[in-house]
């Protein structure tokens, strides 16, 4: 059985299409689901990646702007951003989903030539690449414009927005092929920016990971050369010359766009670095120490033990004097559950739902569904003979309900084959019955237990737990019957 959810990238140009703004009360046009919105009312910085236009939304935040982005990345026009591309917004957003931006910033964390360290596997589809000697990973909440990732080769030329982690590595959120044709301001795809720690300072030079740096032409935006010391992290912008990276512009790398603004409150997205400690009632994300409290509402998360080092998680809270963030909502952004397969059915726009293989599938601010060829989609595009695959989180609605709540949609190139698969966790295991995602699955004679058996995974669930489950599944009749099922966790291929 391939592993088709988990570590996952969708390989594919960005495209969105996102819907108004669903209350987290009431749920999708009275539907009682609770999905992502705007979350608690606030003015301050929001800081995430960009999931639709309208004019933008970050966050699940519909934010008014005046179409300009400050930057100097060849970006000054709302309609150069791409989805996937991390930003920052100065203003105030309400618990509606609506937002009015005051200042809109976008900088790219790396761009250069790339070198594929581990190509594309279509198992885990995952990838791992190399930009100017930092190392790059590509992951399930990764958006890939210009190119599918299987074809990425040696000396492509890209830009890439994302997350350092502790490390030194970066997580992807947006990695876009530039070409001539698409190179925006740029005169030349020789402009390159490089973000990272210092090493082997001299007068004239130094490193970031094997990268020289020559800084003799260099200007300072956000600190003086008198800065520059081993072990400081900076952002480089420049032009390569026979291998050295000739500095035009150093300053602070980019946890400057976590900064406290003008106001107190703050957004933001990025992955968990430093678990939570219950002593200290505390965790790390973008290098913010993140306070939680009895106050603190979790959404996604049944608790503060769930926020473990590597998950996607979204902060909104307020800055304290000294820098850290008491938390006020804390959500999980990290895609845990899948389905795919086709065609989808029972489309409800005014809910903004679907279902598919009998899962049912929310839509919000945060979806992000594209096809396979750089093309945005809508929802009723999806009312295709193709297949679908959709990566998201399983939620529970005010009247028990489960549903996937969809971060990601696939529209792909196959026809569907009548069958389906998904990732989620066992709920209910009664006689021959399994319940996943909401959806009750039979096992029958010809089952195929992979990795697993019938009696250990009835031993788990018993034992409390709820197991992890893969499931190849088709509908027989009148219900859902098993074709394959093994735990996901024991799937090292």
């Amino acid at each position: 059985m391939k592993r088709h959810i988990f570590n996952r990238v969708i390989g594919l140009a960005a495209g969105t299409v996102v819907f108004g703004a669903i209350s987290a009360c009431g749920g999708a046009g009275g539907g009682g689901l609770d999905v992502a919105d705007g979350g608690i009312r606030g003015t301050g910085s929001s800081v995430g990646p960009v999931s639709g236009f309208g004019s933008v939304f970050v966050n699940g935040v519909e934010f008014s702007t005046d179409r300009t982005v400050a930057g100097d990345d060849g970006i000054s026009q709302e309609s150069r951003l791409v989805v996937g591309m991390i930003l920052r917004v100065d203003g105030d957003w309400r618990d509606t989903g609506l937002g009015d931006a005051d200042a809109v910033e976008y900088d790219d964390t790396l761009r250069g030539a790339m070198q594929v360290l581990t190509p594309w596997d279509p198992v885990t589809k995952t990838a791992t690449v190399q930009i100017l000697g930092q190392t790059v990973r590509i992951d399930s909440q990764t958006v890939v414009k210009g190119k599918l990732v299987e074809n990425f080769a040696n000396g492509d030329f890209v830009r890439m927005s994302g997350w350092r982690l502790p490390n030194g590595e970066f997580r992807a959120s947006y990695i876009g092929l530039r070409t001539q044709s698409n190179s925006d301001d740029f005169d030349e795809l020789n402009e390159v920016e490089l973000e990272g720690v210092i090493s082997n300072l001299t007068g004239t030079e130094f490193q970031i990971g094997p990268q020289l740096v020559n800084y003799t032409a260099a200007t300072f935006d956000g600190l003086t050369q008198a800065d520059l010391a081993d072990g400081v992290s900076v952002e480089v912008e420049g032009s390569l010359s026979a291998g050295t990276f000739m500095a035009q512009e150093i300053r602070p790398d980019d946890s400057r766009r976590y900064l406290p603004g003008t106001e107190d409150d703050i957004e933001f997205v990025g992955p968990v670095s430093v678990a939570f400690n219950q002593s200290i009632q505390s965790f790390t994300a973008n290098g913010i120490k993140v306070l939680v409290n009895s106050g603190t509402q979790f959404d996604g998360l049944a608790g503060p033990n769930d926020l473990v080092a590597g998950i996607l998680v979204q902060v909104e809270g307020v800055f304290e004097a000294d820098g850290s963030v008491t938390a006020e909502e804390i959500e999980l952004r990290e895609a845990e559950s899948e389905i795919k397969g086709g065609p989808a059915e029972q489309f409800d726009y005014s809910k903004q739902q679907l279902s598919l293989g009998g899962v049912l599938v929310q839509i919000t601010p945060l979806t992000i569904i594209t096809d396979e060829d750089d093309i945005r989609l809508s929802l009723v595009d999806l009312e295709s003979n193709n297949e679908l695959e959709i990566g998201g989180i399983e939620r529970i609605g005010d009247g028990g309900q489960v549903f996937l709540e969809a971060l990601k949609i696939e529209l792909e190139d196959e026809a569907p084959e009548g069958k389906f698969e998904l990732v989620g966790r066992i709920a209910e295991m009664v006689n021959d019955r399994i319940q996943v995602l909401g959806v009750d699955l039979y096992i029958v004679t010809d089952t195929d237990f992979d990795r697993t058996s019938r009696s250990q995974l009835q031993q788990q669930f018993d034992d409390g737990e709820r197991p992890l489950v893969e499931v190849e599944y088709e509908f027989v009749g009148t219900r859902y019957v098993i074709d394959e099922i093994e735990l996901e966790e024991n799937d090292d291929d």
